[in-house]
């Protein structure tokens, strides 16, 4: 029996971005594309180029290799040529492989929103199609409001979509697009569409959450007959948000029902890394991934103790619905001293520490790691910072310098042209082969006066840090008031464009910020001396 292709379309950067909160700037969607692209995403839709500069300037060159760099924006106004749309103009200019255009299908909002007649709105859908295909690009419609547009008038919301199949579409995309239409009405309009004359082939399904029917609605679709599904990374969206992909995609990969009769382009192999994917895109967002996402939280195959603990050490499928590392996550049986043992040999392995369980190293490395994770201290999200620790704890870690210490000052005057200014200055103390070096630096802030006054003078080390940059920086306030704990994540990158990320707690966020800062300087250190670096090099 031939495996029939279902096809993914990430819609995180275009609609994701109307998640309340989230606003994407071009470095940002160019480093998510990036993440699925190589993850295997079939489609990604960037965005709406000519709506906003952001977009116009992501979508000045192509930004994926493998997925299809999508798109959106809408088909043409009612009275004015295809030629004459600037609208369609300005994505027509874009460097789009695909252009996915909203139109009306409820003819409800074609009098509301658009003011056209029925009939000019079907001309702007099949002109607009036309117009997408005759540029060399391909062409999707998506349907907007289509089951809610299906039940008040059935003939004209097919209408609407046979008219975008018959001018030569790719896909048709039937939306859900106020999120409150059922599996069961999803199954059968699906089917209506399909009995009309739109192959299952050319249909795709964008459901949106609002009854937290996104995933069955999306499956309810596929069995019906559907073949493309939009959704977003970790269900980002307007309102309640959009399908969740990284708990489709396992669902699609891993369930029989569907693994039986359907491929995706996300193998075995690619699935092992959607953990890493979806928390890589919520440190990008300085979030804390959700702990109870199904497949990739957490706890999402964490047990406390009692029988099921007893019954998971003894055949994990007791209660494990699939295996833990099929999607990259792991284990975790929080008070079993065993299943913690287990989880710790294993984040050793992968960083090339090989370690013997019955190692007394390695109870003191898990009594360290909690006491830390109990301050605030998430390794999770800083492999770098853990992997210093682990070495620290298990092996040698060469001795580069000692720190005696820091001052930060903070002063706002005003300048010689009479203009307010804050300005910050940092000092820092160090101690090498027993020579004691100063360097002063000014900043754009205090933590950017410290991070440039502790790489000003680092004596012989110098020359080896010259291309360590800084990339990010997340501040994370962990409880409220003025005294607050603070963590602080830093993202580094070298000359060989690594990166890593190294972790600070502390109730001062200078110092928050200086222990993330040493550490990420140690951990270039390291790296130069093939020391360190498997986690941040894969």
């Amino acid at each position: 029996m031939s495996m029939e292709r279902i096809y993914l379309f990430d819609t995180t950067l275009r609609d994701g971005q109307q998640t309340p909160g989230i606003d994407f700037s071009v470095e940002d969607k160019i480093a998510i594309s990036k993440l699925l692209d190589e993850f295997g995403i079939d489609y990604v839709e960037g965005g709406y180029p000519g709506a906003n500069p952001t977009d116009t300037a992501f979508f000045a060159r192509k930004q994926t290799h493998a997925a299809k760099f999508t798109a959106f924006g809408m088909t043409k106004r009612a009275g004015v040529s295809a030629a004459n749309d600037p609208g369609l103009v300005a994505l027509l200019q874009s460097k789009a492989d695909a252009i996915c255009l909203v139109a009306k299908s409820w003819d409800y909002h074609v009098a509301v929103a658009l003011g056209c007649t029925n009939e000019e709105n079907i001309e702007s859908i099949r002109d607009s199609v036309k117009a997408v295909i005759a540029s060399g690009r391909e062409s999707l419609i998506d349907c907007e409001h289509f089951f809610d547009g299906y039940k008040a008038n059935p003939d004209y919301a097919l209408a609407c979509a046979k008219t975008a199949y018959e001018a030569g579409a790719r896909w048709v995309v039937l939306c859900d697009t106020n999120g409150g239409t059922q599996p069961d009405e999803v199954r059968r309009i699906v089917s209506a569409v399909i009995a009309s004359g739109i192959p299952g082939a050319s249909l795709g399904i964008h459901a949106h959450d609002d009854t937290g029917q996104a995933i069955a609605n999306s499956l309810a679709a596929v069995e019906a007959g559907v073949r493309q599904i939009q959704g977003t990374l970790n269900g980002i969206g307007e309102r309640c948000g959009n399908a969740n992909l990284i708990t489709l995609i396992p669902t699609l990969a891993l369930k029989k029902v569907y693994s039986d009769r359907f491929e995706t382009a996300i193998d075995a192999d690619r699935l092992t890394g959607l953990t890493r994917l979806s928390h890589a895109f919520d440190e990008l967002l300085n979030r804390s991934p959700h702990a109870q996402a199904p497949y990739v939280g957490a706890s999402a195959f964490a047990t406390k103790a009692g029988i099921h603990a007893s019954a998971l050490l003894k055949d994990p499928r007791t209660y494990e619905h699939v295996v833990p590392e099929s999607v990259g996550n792991f284990r975790k049986v929080m008070v079993s001293d065993q299943g913690g043992k287990s989880n710790f040999l294993n984040a050793l392995k992968r960083i090339g520490l090989d370690v013997a369980k019955d190692d007394p190293r390695l109870d003191t490395l898990i009594s360290i790691v909690k006491e830390r994770e109990a301050q605030g201290y998430a390794y999770e999200g800083a492999d770098a910072s853990f992997e210093l620790l682990a070495r620290r704890t298990l092996g040698t870690i060469p001795h580069f310098f000692d720190i005696e210490g820091f001052r930060v000052m903070v002063e706002r005057r005003f300048d010689a042209n009479g203009q307010l200014k804050t300005v910050s200055e940092a000092v820092v103390r160090l101690i090498i082969d027993g020579h004691r070096i100063m360097s002063v630096a000014e900043g754009d802030g205090p933590v950017n006066a410290l991070d440039l006054a502790l790489r000003k003078d680092l004596g012989k080390f110098n020359r080896e840090i010259e291309e360590l940059e800084l990339v990010d920086y997340k501040v994370r306030i962990l409880n409220g008031g003025t005294e607050a704990i603070t963590r602080v994540l830093i993202e580094s990158m070298d000359g060989d464009g690594t990166r890593w990320w190294t972790v600070g707690v502390s109730e001062n966020i200078i110092d928050a910020s200086f222990q993330a800062l040493i550490d990420s300087i140690i951990y270039k250190l390291m790296k130069n001396r093939h020391m360190a670096g498997k986690i941040a090099a894969e």
